[in-house]
């Protein structure tokens, strides 16, 4: 069988199990959308402070959904792929001519598929909620893609969580660290706004803030190339990283058993 055909049949299982469970659906789906309204309603005043991007509150927070949804991304398919490690199932996988990389992106296509789900939710909902994209429809099709590029990176996050511990708990156990770099992010406010030099200075350097702001730029901020990009190269990087010592990880657990 092709690679293609084995991404596609590992991949399949993936998404059908995953979407059996609305334990682990419901959530990507509802909490960034409870989150962004508690935002939206506690945070609007800081809309009046001069140089602040945008009059609407809404147009600023709702991009932090679509990093919210990649995360619960990882983490699902983490736990998921961390189930099959304990069962079993990925050893028995590994002694047939499948190769490591379809294995893994298939064990993770069922997280990254509700993130894909949650994305366009994401998006309809701002939409019906008066959410303004500066850069119109393309822009509006552009950051969906961005959204869903980003998910499959984090995907990668929990693939080598899952493939290093073998545990489902492990991996779940790491989830409030994710969201801690989130809330250390330009979630809440531009760069330029914080005022402590700690949290300023995390913020510049984290990851997420990368993020953030190429996918807020399309909202808010027009075509710039100087925050997409960035965005464009930290997701690249995230997923590189990630599934190559994913794909190392396992390599070395296929040898010792």
């Amino acid at each position: 069988m092709s690679s293609a055909g084995q991404l596609a049949l590992i991949g399949r299982r993936s998404v059908s199990r995953t979407f059996r469970q609305p334990v682990l659906v419901a959530p990507v789906i509802i909490f960034p959308l409870v989150l962004l309204a508690v935002n939206a309603a506690g945070l609007a005043s800081i809309t009046e402070l001069p140089g602040f991007p945008t009059d609407r509150y809404i147009n600023f927070a709702i991009v932090v959904c679509f990093v919210q949804g990649a995360l619960f991304a990882a983490i699902t398919a983490g736990t998921e792929l961390a189930s099959d490690i304990q069962t079993g199932f990925t050893d028995r996988l590994a002694l047939t001519p499948v190769r490591r990389w379809a294995m893994l992106a298939g064990a993770t296509a069922g997280g990254a598929s509700i993130a894909v789900v949650g994305s366009v939710v994401y998006l309809v909902i701002g939409l019906i909620f008066g959410v303004q994209i500066d850069t119109g429809v393309l822009g509006a099709v552009t950051l969906l893609a961005l959204a869903i590029y980003t998910a499959l990176a984090f995907a990668g996050i929990g693939a080598w969580l899952a493939v290093a511990t073998g545990s489902p708990q492990a991996v779940q156990g790491v989830f409030p660290l994710l969201f801690v770099f989130l809330f250390l992010s330009t979630m809440n406010l531009p760069i330029d706004f914080i005022q402590k030099d700690w949290f300023k200075t995390i913020a510049e350097w984290n990851p997420l803030s990368y993020l953030i702001d190429g996918m807020r730029g399309l909202v808010i901020g027009g075509w710039d190339a100087s925050t997409l990009l960035p965005a464009i190269a930290v997701a690249t990087a995230i997923m590189f990283v990630t599934f190559a010592g994913a794909a190392r990880s396992l390599r070395k657990r296929v040898q010792r058993t």
